[in-house]
């Protein structure tokens, strides 16, 4: 019994701990992920406090992986451990039943997994965090309380320090469909060899009081005008399909909304856009921005503001920061899932990711362009 103990405390503590990793890459991307679990339960107004829930759930994931590991305080952990896992149970088995969640996010995009891989995953989870719960008071800790303690506490201190590194400059590991080297207009197509949805078209009519439905190549063989009324008519799903692309809703307008997005991705010129969302402070990075501009230009290298922000609020900022940039209005999901730091700036060649910043980053970003061949300067 000892043995099987301590095997299951080393799968739970090493799958949490590598759970949190993963996680700590991208904390937006679980904080955007309890966004759309709280519009659906409409909780909207805790919007604001997703990213310190996210931040703080996945600190805790980390350093309770840690603690089962080392057998530290395993009274208190068990019950923190096994409350955690029936609350992640419930979330992906909701997920999973009422359809209404695509993906828990249980391990972040970079090991994205269906709702029930997660709900499976899950029910693991639960029955060995349970038997560990059973068996709490007969595991002794593996290191003296001091070793325990410094453990746990540089544990802490990775755990916050690493998820403010990334959120002030960008994801480690790159695993959103933005990343370098991706060109978008090709994710924004169906991958080769995907399965599209299989539909039939479904009516429904309305007959005697009573809404009754059919499709195309079963009509009832009493059917008149008469005696059935139109109700509606749809694209009814009959075998779901795999044909999603990785990057879906990105559209580049201009605020007369003129669709510019095929036209600017296929330019075979270097091209610099800024991502730019509402909640952005101004600060450093408005001097930096500049300078980069200015090294740009030199380059014959345009500048593109991609935004979800009004054009009169754009005007009320100091003509300064965006005047060299044309603004395009931009879906706002889009803008989130392509800049995890706001803004981000990003270089574009032919729609291919050639190399991108965080706002923190914008030195870095010159150097790049001073050692650019540049564009002609008639544009061809």
């Amino acid at each position: 019994m000892r043995i099987l103990l301590t095997i299951t405390r080393i799968i739970v503590g090493v799958l949490f701990i590598f759970s949190g990793l993963v996680k700590a890459n991208d904390p937006l991307g679980l904080s955007y992920k309890m966004q759309e679990f709280f519009e659906v339960w409409g909780w909207s107004f805790l919007d604001n406090y997703t990213l310190t829930f996210s931040v703080a759930m996945i600190a805790f994931e980390i350093i309770a992986g840690v603690a089962v590991l080392v057998g530290w305080q395993m009274r208190l952990f068990s019950w923190l451990l096994l409350l955690l896992i029936v609350f992640f149970t419930f979330l992906t088995g909701y997920a999973l039943f009422s359809g209404k969640i695509r993906e828990c996010g249980c391990f972040g995009d970079c090991i994205p997994l269906t709702a029930d891989q997660s709900f499976m995953k899950d029910l693991i989870l639960l029955v060995m965090i349970g038997f560990i719960f059973w068996q709490r008071n007969k595991i002794t800790p593996s290191l003296n309380t001091m070793y325990s303690l410094v453990a746990l506490f540089f544990t802490t201190v990775f755990s916050f320090a690493f998820q403010w590194y990334v959120l002030l400059h960008l994801p480690v590991k790159d695993c959103l469909p933005y990343k370098i080297g991706n060109n978008i207009p090709e994710k924004m197509q169906a991958p080769p060899g995907s399965i599209p949805d299989s539909t039939v078209i479904s009516f429904v009519y309305e007959k005697a009081g009573k809404q009754v439905e059919f499709t195309a190549d079963n009509f009832p063989a009493d059917y008149d005008e008469a005696t059935y009324k139109f109700v509606k008519r749809y694209d009814k799903v009959v075998r779901k399909g795999n044909a999603s692309p990785a990057i879906k809703d990105f559209a580049l307008q201009t605020f007369f909304g003129n669709d510019t997005t095929q036209a600017l991705l296929n330019e075979d010129q270097y091209q610099l856009y800024l991502f730019l969302k509402n909640g952005y402070t101004t600060g450093k990075w408005t001097n930096d921005l500049n300078v980069v501009m200015r090294g740009a230009e030199q380059k014959h290298i345009k500048g593109y503001l991609v935004t979800n922000i009004p054009i009169e609020t754009l005007r009320n900022n100091p003509p300064d920061v965006f005047y060299a940039f044309t603004p395009l209005r931009c879906d706002a999901t889009a803008i989130k899932t392509a800049a995890r730091t706001n803004p981000t700036l990003f270089l574009i060649k032919k729609g291919t990711i050639v190399n991108k910043w965080s706002y923190a980053d914008l030195e870095n970003a010159l150097l790049v362009i001073n050692n650019l061949p540049g564009n002609s300067s008639n544009g061809e």
